[in-house]
């Protein structure tokens, strides 16, 4: 197999990345395409109690396992299979279970902070922005969040409010610059969407 390609996609939470990353893979033949996400490299809280991780402040970088992150981005580089691990949000841990990850052509480095972290960003060959306004943003969170986590509507908001803005601004929103193309409206920018996978298919082609 060639060289993998790695496609980096960052942006706020709720920005509409998931979507962007699966309509892409959706375009793209299963057996050329592979997806690792940094939210699932969350740090394993196994020494602390079920209280104490909900305390955690899960949009610093603190909270990422990046070091795992970095080493399997290489590997797969590498042509070598890695073991993704599985982050269960009921329980703000790590499950024992992981996914195997075969490397394959077109590999896609999805998570809000895969621009900040320079060593992440220096191992990807395109880089996509989703910038999607503040307002979007927070309410597709409220949705999924009480739809998909079970969460009420003022947990929501109280985190909202107190880490997960300030760390849009701290964090995400400046390492915009380090980006190749800036997608507005996220999922909903269907041209920008038809132009990214029309250049990955070709590039696959070549």
């Amino acid at each position: 197999m060639k060289k993998p390609l790695f496609i980096g996609i960052s942006g706020g939470s709720g920005s509409g990345k998931t979507t962007i990353v699966n309509k892409i893979y959706s375009e793209v033949p299963e057996k050329s395409i592979a997806i690792i996400e940094h939210d699932a490299y969350y740090k394993d809280q196994s020494s602390i109690s079920y209280d104490q991780r909900c305390k955690t402040n899960y949009d610093h970088p603190f909270a990422f396992d990046t070091d795992l992150f970095v080493e399997h981005i290489k590997e797969l580089k590498n042509g070598n299979t890695i073991k993704k691990p599985i982050y269960d949000y009921g329980i703000h841990n790590r499950k024992k279970e992981t996914i195997v990850v075969q490397p394959k052509e077109i590999i896609i480095v999805e998570g809000l902070l895969v621009f900040y972290e320079e060593r992440i960003r220096e191992l990807l060959d395109i880089k996509i922005y989703v910038d999607t306004d503040a307002d979007i943003r927070i309410l597709r969170r409220i949705v999924r969040d009480m739809n998909e986590r079970s969460r009420s509507l003022d947990s929501v908001i109280n985190q909202y409010m107190s880490t997960v803005r300030p760390a849009h601004e701290q964090f995400i929103e400046p390492s915009k610059k380090y980006a190749d193309i800036i997608v507005t409206e996220g999922g909903n920018n269907l041209v920008a969407i038809d132009l990214m996978v029309t250049k990955i298919k070709s590039l696959l082609n070549n």
